[in-house]
């Protein structure tokens, strides 16, 4: 800072060609500046200003000093003017995390990339619990109430669990009644990337039943494609399978019932000032993808 403070000081005086003239454009006394252009050549072990009753003028090495630090004031502006662009217009590159899932967002995603054609998307799909800060993340997608005192949130949307399995499984094994009815089903299972534990099924009866496994995912996406090829019933996120549900490619069960709901949120480090590009991309999915 003391540096800086010394370059433009020194610009001023040789702009100005008095101690006079230079302090009114710093708004400093006369005598403030020959102490500072003293200090800066007591520190720099040269003398830059010939010092005359009428002017000042400049020495060889203060000549070749002032051209150095008018390129070093050009290069701050020139930061400065890059920087405001950048406040007025989103642009850059964007690292957004994603549940595997999250399908239902992708047209979304699109509709920001068409808005916003300035700003690239990164965009890394995974279930595991991703360390937002450490790995860089702008933002990401997550279920579940917001745990880090690091990171801001905002609400995306709500989701319910639910019970759904192929037509063609249901019409071959029938479907459930009660949650005990599932215990001579095949029932696919969402296993925690992090711990490998199971994820319990939130039944509103029977909730101390061990359920079959005939097969276990670490990835919702795997999950919904054994699902959809009849191979068992699932439990899964409402979001996660609209499309499915909508296709006919998955069918609801409307008992035995899953009973938890939570929401989505888009989750960011902490900042007092949040870049355009930021700004932009939460703004537009909170508006639009659980509209």
């Amino acid at each position: 800072m003391e540096k800086m403070n010394g370059i433009e000081l020194f610009v001023q005086v040789a702009r100005q060609g008095s101690l006079v003239a230079a302090g009114r454009q710093l708004g400093l006394s006369a005598s403030a500046v020959g102490k500072g252009l003293a200090r800066l050549e007591q520190r720099l072990r040269v003398r830059l200003v010939h010092r005359s009753t009428r002017r000042l003028a400049l020495t060889a090495e203060g000549n070749q000093y002032l051209a150095r630090c008018l390129r070093i004031l050009d290069e701050v502006d020139a930061a400065e003017r890059e920087l405001l662009q950048g406040l007025a217009a989103p642009s850059g590159r964007l690292k957004v995390g994603l549940p595997h899932e999250s399908g239902l967002l992708t047209p979304h995603l699109a509709g920001f990339m068409r808005a916003y054609p300035q700003v690239g998307l990164d965009l890394d799909y995974s279930d595991r619990l991703v360390d937002v800060i450490g790995e860089g993340f702008d933002v990401v997608v997550r279920g579940g109430e917001p745990g880090d005192s690091r990171l801001s949130a905002r609400r995306l949307g709500g989701y319910q669990m639910l019970l759904a399995a192929a037509p063609a499984y249901l019409a071959e094994h029938g479907a459930p009644r009660t949650a005990r009815d599932l215990l001579r089903h095949r029932c696919l299972h969402y296993r925690y990337p992090s711990s490998s534990k199971l994820a319990p099924w939130p039944l509103a009866e029977g909730k101390q039943l061990t359920l079959p496994v005939s097969a276990s995912c670490n990835t919702g996406e795997a999950l919904i494609e054994l699902a959809e090829r009849g191979m068992g019933i699932a439990c899964l996120p409402d979001f996660s399978v609209a499309r499915q549900l909508r296709d006919g490619r998955l069918q609801r069960l409307g008992q035995p019932e899953a009973a938890r709901s939570g929401n989505i949120y888009l989750l960011w480090p902490s900042t007092p000032q949040m870049p355009p590009k930021l700004r932009a991309f939460i703004d537009y999915m909170a508006e639009n993808a659980f509209a």
